[in-house]
């Protein structure tokens, strides 16, 4: 558990921020400028912050009061770069072993193997970082910060110097890396859909304060969050998967409702995260007939929440969970929406990108193709 409580000026930006990171990824989220990379920063021992505390498993990192800052490198910590920072003149094999001189023991084979596994590293391992795509220079930085044996592991925006196809490639190993490391991860990212997938823990941020902190459903859910602006809000779901097709659709059972959606990487009956951009969801009164959508879950407003410029966030309660709409007034007005109101919710399936759903890491993890 990372515990963080601390305040700063820099010039005209207050930080003044306190919030706990549970076992999983813990994602600070929020535009730039919010303080995300601050408060990295301040954990990873980089400078220190006018007052407050900063702990590790009760363990103090820094206590301004008590005058404790610990420097850098006995903080026990894993930093993942945007880019991944590795030795060129070293093997994989070695850069993955350099971590180790970091670790407060010596670390065994075998955990050295699982990480090797975890990774999809095996066929990497002779090569050299000059051979090595985008998205395979992170999974050997994550290697090696793993291998460090850290208390805790720190990842400021690692997927924000790779192409979709890179992030497509390493979002699985990140999600097993969730699941399956000891350690926590204080993840930086804004974008929606990374933090959809791969949060166990959200923290909003807005000018230095923490606006929210819970479950990605619940912040990325809550329309008076936004951190990204009114185009990043959308709704997260949970569903199994409940067959794969012959035509390319997967079908899920979001409990008891069916959604379809482009052919997915789980097994049937793996749980995935949906998530579901508020802008590509409408709404009708009746059960539509003769449409296109495939998409269609029965529900019922809960609230309406009315923005500065045309546009409106409709929350709609449905078996799956929460979905949010995003219509104009004037169509909110002419459907006489209000809470209480029974209305369907519809989604395109081409709607929802791969990108946009996440779940079981090992279920999903497979080795890129070459």
């Amino acid at each position: 558990m990372l515990s963080v409580a601390i305040r700063h000026r820099f010039g005209a930006f207050a930080l003044d921020a306190a919030f706990e990171a549970p076992p999983g990824i813990t994602v600070l989220f929020g535009r730039s400028g919010s303080g995300k990379s601050t408060i990295v920063n301040a954990v990873a021992g980089l400078f220190a912050p006018d007052a407050g505390r900063i702990e590790v498993d009760g363990r103090a990192l820094f206590d301004a009061a008590a005058g404790v800052n610990l420097p850098p490198h006995r903080r026990r910590l894993g930093y993942v770069f945007q880019e991944g920072r590795l030795f060129p003149h070293l093997s994989v094999r070695r850069n993955l072993l350099y971590g180790r001189w970091f670790a407060p023991r010596k670390v065994p084979r075998a955990e050295i193997d699982r990480v090797v596994e975890m990774l999809g590293l095996g066929p990497l391992l002779e090569r050299r970082p000059g051979a090595l795509s985008g998205g395979e220079k992170q999974r050997v930085a994550i290697g090696r910060a793993l291998l460090a044996s850290p208390r805790l592991i720190l990842a400021d925006e690692p997927l924000a110097a790779l192409d979709e196809a890179r992030k497509a490639e390493i979002l699985p190993y990140f999600e097993r890396l969730r699941d399956e490391a000891a350690a926590p991860v204080l993840y930086v990212s804004h974008s929606a859909a990374e933090v959809a997938r791969l949060a166990t823990t959200v923290v909003a941020l807005q000018a230095g304060r923490v606006i929210r902190q819970g479950p990605a459903a619940e912040v990325l859910g809550d329309p008076s969050v936004a951190p990204t602006g009114v185009r990043g809000v959308g709704a997260v779901l949970e569903a199994r998967v409940a067959a794969h097709h012959a035509d390319g659709l997967s079908e899920l059972d979001a409990a008891g409702d069916r959604l379809f959606l482009p052919k997915v990487l789980q097994p049937v009956g793996a749980t995935v995260r949906v998530r579901m951009a508020a802008s590509e969801v409408m709404l009708s009164l009746e059960p539509p007939r003769a449409i296109s959508a495939l998409n269609i879950l029965p529900g019922t407003v809960e609230a309406i929440h009315d923005g500065q410029g045309p546009g409106t966030i409709v929350s709609v309660r449905t078996r799956a969970g929460t979905v949010l709409a995003r219509v104009t007034r004037r169509s909110a007005e002419a459907l006489a929406l209000a809470p209480g109101l029974p209305v369907h919710a519809i989604v395109k399936t081409v709607a929802i990108a791969p990108e946009d759903v996440g779940g079981e890491a090992h279920a999903a993890h497979q080795e890129p193709a070459r």
